[in-house]
């Protein structure tokens, strides 16, 4: 299987992994467009979860093993629901690039509304959207000092430096000229608010991200955790109310289309999920759409880098360039009419 060695993996789980009995199977969870993630049942049964990066060329950063494990470690009983570490190799002889184990999660990621349609019920969908809010401020209450990620990054000026970053790889991905991501920029540059606060940000914070439980009306883990930093925490909410489109929205989701999990209806709207975050961390959220034009635009910009990596061949012949394109032109559109708007 790609990015598979099995039997180094086999030798590596029975000396690292306790209670692992060979022979493994291994099955690809996601193909994704970033890390790569697998499901590992052993002859016995037990499941456990490898994830490590994607096997072509990728923006080294965003796909650090040894990172992603320690905010994973770090989170551990935070009240933050994540899978628990089992181990990290950072020795890529054994499996080409660095990895880490972490234990399986039963739950369920929501990426259509069909989906969360059968998948949860009716009389659970508010919990499990007021659920989502509510541990998301809890993971912007913590002290990063407190978990281990104090010296994750800087906390200050996170809008420049995520607009200095991202418009640096969409200058270097770019497949085309786009005049509205070069105005958006220009825009959220010029109307950039103060930063008030700092804490840890996940920085991909959606649906799609989560396993849930529909029947308890909870998420049992959050996933992907590649682009966390420190930063300001409305940019997560930013993100989430992005994706967060009602049966009545039109807007850009992160698919590009304005079709979310959660457009069968039934869930929270985003005022009341704004509303239930004030109220967990003291936040006003009264500016969040700024952050809705920005998460836009830098949606933008990495879906724009999946795109050219699939150009380039290195992401493999499946991937849907013209899908990818009619994306990016739509989260760029999003994105300079809100950095348009007389609001920000």
């Amino acid at each position: 299987m790609k990015g598979i060695q099995q039997a180094a993996l086999e030798d590596y789980f029975a000396r690292h992994i306790e209670g692992v009995t060979p022979p493994l199977s291994f099955s690809l969870i996601t193909g994704g467009h970033s890390n790569l993630t697998y499901r590992v049942e052993d002859a016995k049964g037990r499941r456990t979860v490898l994830r490590r990066p994607p096997t072509g060329a990728v923006l080294a950063t965003a796909h650090d093993m040894a990172r992603e494990h320690r905010i994973l470690s770090g989170l551990q009983g935070s009240g933050v629901p994540v899978p628990r570490t089992l181990a990290l190799c950072e020795d890529p002889s054994v499996n080409d690039a660095p990895f880490y184990v972490m234990e399986y999660v039963e739950g369920v990621v929501l990426t259509s509304p069909s989906q969360t349609d059968r998948e949860i019920p009716a009389d659970r969908r508010e919990a499990l959207g007021l659920h989502i809010v509510e541990v998301l401020a809890t993971l912007h209450n913590l002290e990063p000092d407190d978990v281990g990620l104090g010296d994750f990054g800087r906390r200050e000026a996170y809008l420049a430096r995520q607009l200095s970053r991202w418009q640096g790889q969409w200058e270097k991905s770019k497949t085309r000229e786009l005049p509205a991501m070069e105005e958006a920029h220009q825009l959220l540059v010029e109307k950039m608010p103060e930063q008030k606060g700092a804490s840890i940000v996940h920085g991909d914070y959606r649906v799609g991200n989560f396993l849930s439980n529909g029947r308890a009306g909870r998420i049992e883990a959050v996933l992907d955790w590649e682009l966390c930093t420190l930063g300001d925490p409305l940019a997560d909410v930013g993100y989430l109310m992005n994706d967060w489109n009602g049966p009545n929205d039109t807007g850009p989701t992160a698919s590009g289309t304005g079709e979310s999990a959660i457009t069968c209806g039934g869930f929270p709207d985003r005022k009341a999920m704004l509303a239930r975050y004030e109220a967990l961390t003291g936040t006003d959220t009264s500016g969040v759409d700024y952050y809705r034009a920005f998460q836009y635009w830098r949606l933008a910009a990495i879906v724009e880098g999946v795109l050219a990596r699939y150009l380039k061949g290195v992401m493999g012949k499946d991937g849907d360039t013209e899908g990818f394109r009619r994306q990016v032109d739509s989260l760029a559109a999003a994105a300079l009419d809100l950095a348009r708007s007389d609001a920000l």
